[in-house]
C-alpha cells in the first residue's frame, strides 16, 4: 500500500481560509468609530448637539475601549480639544486684551474715569465667563459620551479622567497663555476682579453676579489634572493675590484715617468693613477667604495703629469714658476682643484712667473748701427770698465731710466703670480683673484710705440709711464690703471700724441694730472670723449689760428704800479686750495727758457702790473700773423765775431735761451746790472734778458757748472755747423752746483724726503687726521644722496678705527678734542657701 501526505494521518487538523493581504481591522474599527465621535465633539461645540444620538455615540466608544485603543481615543480627544482652542476660543479673547486694559490693570495708570474701567473690565470678564460656561456645558457633555473611557481606560492607567483633563484645558490654553505684552491672561483676570472689587469697596456699583461666576470656575479649576483640592486655583492662584492687595487697600485707608479723622470715625469703619468683607465672600468672593480677609482686616485696620486711636486726644479712649460714648466703647471692645484674646492694650488703658480719676478725686478733695456743707444746688424760695446761709463747719466737721466725700466720690467712679462694664464690655472677666486691680492701686494709694472707709460706714450706720427702703440698705452694705475687699491695710480699718463702733454703741446712734449686725455678717463671710470677733464680742457685752441693768433695776426695788430723788441707773459692763483702748481709758490722752478718774458726786458714788454690790454677789473676783469719759445722763434741770419779770418764759420757773456727757453730769451737779453770784474757774473746776483738761474744755464750752445748750455763763462772755483763766456760773436767765435738750459734745463724733492721732494709731498697728508677723512666722516654722529664708519670707506674706501686706525689712526684723528669744536658729542647707530652724 502507498502513503502519502495526504494521508489519513494529515486529517486531524482544521481547514482556515487564506488571509487577506493588506488589511488592518484594529485601525479600521478604530476609524470608523472615531470619525462620528469627532463629529459630535465638534456638534457639541457648536451648539448643534440637538440630533446626536447618544446611545450610538457612547457605543462607538465603548468599541474603542474594548478594542484597547483607549490611549489613542483619549490622546485624540485632547488634541482636538487643543485645536479647538487655538482655532476657536483663543483669537476672540486675545481681542479683548488692549493696551487700554492692560495700563488700568497691571500697571495702574490713573487717568480713566470709573465708569470707562468697569465697562472695559466687564467686558472682558464676560468674554472670560461666556468661554468658560460653553467649554464646561461642552466638557460635561463629551464626558457623559465618553463615560466607559474612563471606567475601561483612565481608571485602570492612573490617568486622569477626560473630564480632568479637557477641563484643564481652559487652564493652560487660556489662563495662563503669555499674551504678546508679556503677561499672562491670569494676571489680566486676577487685576481685572481686584479692580472690580475695589471700586465697589470706594462705593460704586459693579455686576456681583458676574465676578461670583468667574471666581466659581477658579474653584472648579486645579493646579494639575489630578484636582487635588488644596490645589484649586482660587487657593493657589486668585487668593494670595487678593489678600495682598486688599493689605495694601486697607493700610491706606487707616494710614488716611489716623490722619483726617477721629477715634468714633475709625471705629464705625472697620465696624462697617468688616461687615462689608464678610458679605462680600458670601455673594461675591469665595467663603473660603472669609477667615483670610477678616486677618487683613485685623491687622491693618485694628492692630496696627490700635493704640495710636486709643491715644487719640479728644475722641480716644480717654474721651469716650468720660463721655460716657457707650456705642464707641462697645465696638471698641469687640474690635479688640477680635485681635487680642487678653486684651492688653484696653486693659491697661482702662487701668490707667480709672488711677487718673481716682487720683484726680483726691487732688479735688484738697482744693475744696468743705468750711461749708457740700449740698447740690438748691432752687430760690416760692417767695423769691434767698434762704438762710448754712452755719460754716467746724475743723473737725470739715475733715470728716472730707472723708465721705471722697468715699462717695470713689464710690460713684465705681458704679461708674461697672456699668461700662456691663453696658460695654460684656462682663468681661478679664476687664474686671484690671479694674478691681486698677481700684485697689489708686484706693491703697492714699494714705487715710481705710479711716476714710470706716467714717464712710460708720456716716451711713448713725444716720445714711434713714428712710431706706431693705433692698437700697442692702446696696449701701454691698458698697461698704467692696470697698473694704480693696483695702490692703485691712487691719488698721478693723482698729478704726472698732473705735467707731464702740461710740456708736454707747452713745446709742446706730440707726438699726439689725443693719450693724447684717454688716457686721458680711465682714465674717468676706474676711472671716477672725477678723469680726471682737466686733461680735462688743454687741454681746451690749445686750449682755441690757439684761443686767433690768436685773439691777429689779435689785433696788427689792430694797425698799422709797427715795423721791433715786437716780436710775443703765450701765454697760465691757469685757476689756474687745474694746478700743480709748474707750477703756487704757491708753493716753491727746496731749499727753494721762485719763484720770473723775471724782465722781455722793450722789452719784452711792450708785457706783450700790451697782458694785450688786455684781459683786455672783460674781466674785472681778474688778469694776468706772470709765467716765464715755457715759451720758439725763439731768433734770430746774431754772427759777427771775425777780421784776412780769412776763415771758422768765416770769416763771422752767423745767427742763438735759441729755449730757457723763463729764457733763459732773461738772452740772458741782454748779448745783454754788450761790446766786458765785464763780468757779476752769481750775477751779478742773481741781474739784479731776476731769482731764482738754476733756473739760470741751464740756465747759458745750455748756456755756453753744447756744442750744447755755446752762452756764462764761467770762468773759465771748464765743470762743473755754480756756484757763476763764470762769462760770449758772445761767438762770437760759431759755429754750425744747423740754429736752441734747448738749452738743466738742469733738465727740467720729471725725478724721488729726496728724498726731494718725501717728499714735500707725504706731499702735505697727506694734499689732509685729506680733502678727511673730505668731505666722512661729506658725509655719513648727510645722515645717526647717525652712530656706526666701521661702519662708514668702509663706508669711501669703499667710497675712489677706489682713495686709507685711514688709519685707519686718519680717526681717522678727526673724532676727524670734531668733533672740530662742524659738528660731539659723542653719545652712546641703547646697549652702542660708535656712532656720525650729527650737521652742
Amino acid at each position: 500500500m502507498i502513503t502519502g501526505r495526504g494521508g489519513p494521518a494529515a486529517r486531524g487538523g482544521r481547514i482556515r481560509p487564506p488571509r487577506r493581504a493588506g488589511f488592518n481591522h484594529k485601525n479600521d474599527d478604530f476609524d470608523q468609530n472615531w470619525i462620528p465621535l469627532e463629529s459630535a465633539l465638534r456638534d457639541i461645540h457648536l451648539r448643534n448637539a440637538s440630533g446626536l444620538a447618544f446611545e450610538q455615540l457612547y457605543r462607538h466608544a465603548y468599541k474603542i475601549v474594548l478594542k484597547k485603543a483607549g490611549e489613542r481615543l483619549y490622546d485624540k480627544v485632547k488634541d482636538f480639544e487643543e485645536l479647538w482652542f487655538r482655532k476657536e476660543v483663543i483669537p476672540p479673547i486675545f481681542a479683548l486684551v488692549t493696551k487700554n486694559l492692560i495700563s488700568v490693570t497691571l500697571d495702574d495708570v490713573p487717568g480713566t474715569s470709573v465708569v470707562e474701567r468697569r465697562a472695559m473690565g466687564e467686558k472682558f470678564l464676560k468674554a472670560i465667563r461666556e468661554s468658560w460656561e460653553r467649554h464646561n456645558m461642552s466638557m460635561n457633555m463629551i464626558a457623559d459620551i465618553l463615560m466607559y473611557l474612563d471606567r475601561g481606560y483612565s481608571q485602570d492607567h492612573s490617568r486622569p479622567s477626560i473630564f480632568a483633563a479637557t477641563i484643564g484645558l481652559f487652564r493652560d490654553h487660556i489662563l495662563r497663555t503669555t499674551l504678546p505684552q508679556g503677561c499672562q491672561v491670569f494676571d489680566i483676570f486676577n487685576a481685572t476682579i481686584l479692580d472690580q472689587i475695589n471700586m465697589e469697596r470706594e462705593g460704586d456699583v459693579i455686576d456681583k453676579a458676574l465676578l461670583r461666576s468667574c471666581i466659581s470656575m477658579l474653584e472648579m479649576l486645579h493646579e494639575t489634572d489630578e484636582e487635588n483640592e488644596n490645589e484649586k486655583l482660587y487657593l493657589t492662584q486668585f487668593e494670595p493675590v487678593y489678600i495682598r492687595s486688599s493689605h495694601t487697600f486697607y493700610r491706606n485707608e487707616c494710614e488716611k484715617l489716623l490722619r483726617e479723622s477721629d477715634a468714633s470715625s475709625w471705629l464705625r469703619y472697620t465696624q462697617r468693613r468688616l461687615r462689608e468683607e464678610s458679605a462680600r465672600c458670601q455673594t461675591t468672593i469665595s467663603l473660603m477667604t472669609q477667615d483670610g480677609i477678616a486677618k487683613v482686616l485685623e491687622k491693618e485696620l485694628i492692630n496696627s495703629h490700635l493704640e495710636d486711636f486709643m491715644n487719640l486726644d479728644g475722641s480716644g479712649i480717654r474721651a469716650m469714658i468720660d463721655n460716657d460714648r457707650i456705642e464707641d466703647l462697645k465696638i471698641l471692645y469687640q474690635l479688640v476682643s477680635r485681635v487680642d484674646p487678653k486684651k492688653v492694650a484696653l486693659r491697661n488703658a482702662l487701668s490707667a484712667r480709672v488711677v487718673d480719676l481716682g487720683l484726680e478725686i483726691e487732688k479735688i478733695l484738697r482744693s475744696t473748701d468743705f468750711s461749708v456743707p457740700q449740698t447740690a444746688d438748691e432752687e430760690p424760695t416760692a417767695d423769691g427770698t434767698e434762704k438762710p446761709k448754712q452755719k460754716s463747719l467746724n475743723a473737725a466737721a470739715q475733715q470728716t465731710a472730707a472723708a465721705i466725700k471722697w468715699v462717695d466720690d470713689v464710690l460713684v467712679l465705681k458704679d461708674r466703670f461697672d456699668c461700662l462694664w456691663k453696658s460695654c464690655f460684656a462682663e468681661d472677666l478679664i476687664l474686671q480683673t484690671a479694674l478691681t486691680k486698677s481700684f485697689a492701686d489708686f484706693i491703697n494709694a492714699f494714705d487715710r484710705s481705710s479711716e476714710y472707709v470706716s467714717l464712710f460706714i460708720d456716716d451711713a450706720l448713725r444716720r445714711g440709711i434713714k428712710g431706706l427702703t431693705e433692698t437700697e440698705v442692702d446696696v449701701v452694705l454691698e458698697k461698704a464690703i467692696t470697698l473694704l475687699r480693696y483695702l490692703n491695710e485691712k487691719d488698721k480699718f478693723e482698729l478704726y471700724y472698732q473705735k467707731h463702733l464702740a461710740r456708736r454703741l454707747l452713745q446709742q446712734k446706730s440707726e438699726s441694730q439689725e443693719v450693724e449686725t447684717e454688716m457686721i455678717s458680711r465682714m465674717k463671710r468676706e474676711l472671716g472670723n477672725n477678723f469680726t470677733h471682737k466686733f461680735e464680742g462688743m454687741f454681746k457685752d451690749i445686750n449682755l449689760s441690757k439684761d443686767m441693768s433690768e436685773e439691777y433695776r429689779k435689785f433696788v426695788r427689792g430694797l425698799g428704800d422709797a427715795n423721791d430723788k433715786q437716780i436710775e441707773l443703765a450701765i454697760h459692763v465691757l469685757g476689756g479686750n474687745n474694746w478700743p483702748k480709748e474707750i477703756m481709758g487704757r491708753q493716753n490722752g491727746l496731749g499727753g495727758q494721762s485719763r484720770l478718774d473723775a471724782n465722781f458726786p455722793p450722789e452719784i458714788k452711792s450708785l457706783q457702790d450700790s451697782f458694785y454690790k450688786f455684781y459683786s454677789k455672783d460674781r466674785t473676783g472681778r474688778k469694776l473700773n468706772w470709765i467716765s469719759s464715755a457715759g451720758s445722763a439725763d439731768i433734770k434741770c430746774t431754772f427759777p423765775k427771775i425777780p421784776g419779770k412780769t412776763s415771758g418764759p422768765l416770769s416763771k420757773e422752767r423745767r427742763y431735761e438735759v441729755n449730757v456727757t457723763t463729764y457733763g453730769m459732773i461738772v452740772l451737779l458741782l454748779f448745783n451746790e454754788l450761790g446766786e453770784d458765785e464763780w468757779l474757774s476752769l481750775d477751779e473746776v478742773q481741781a474739784q472734778t479731776n476731769i482731764p483738761q482738754n476733756d473739760l474744755i470741751n464740756v465747759m464750752t458745750s455748756l456755756s458757748v453753744i447756744k442750744a445748750s447755755k446752762v452756764l455763763i462764761k467770762d468773759p462772755p465771748t464765743k470762743a472755747i473755754a480756756k484757763p483763766g476763764d470762769r462760770f456760773a449758772f445761767n438762770r436767765e437760759f431759755v429754750s423752746k425744747a423740754i429736752k435738750i441734747k448738749m452738743p459734745s466738742v469733738n465727740a463724733a467720729n471725725r478724721v483724726e488729726n496728724d498726731e492721732e494718725r501717728k499714735e494709731t500707725n504706731d499702735k498697728n505697727l506694734d499689732t503687726r509685729k506680733y502678727i508677723v511673730d505668731a505666722a512666722v512661729v506658725r509655719i516654722m513648727k510645722q515645717r521644722k526647717e525652712l530656706p529664708h526666701a521661702q519662708l519670707i514668702t509663706e508669711v506674706i501669703q499667710q497675712l496678705t489677706s489682713h495686709f501686706k507685711p514688709e519685707v525689712a519686718l519680717i526681717k526684723h522678727r526673724i532676727e527678734d524670734l531668733i533672740g528669744r530662742e524659738y528660731l536658729e539659723r542653719a545652712e542647707l546641703n547646697d549652702g542657701v542660708p535656712a532656720y530652724r525650729y527650737m521652742a
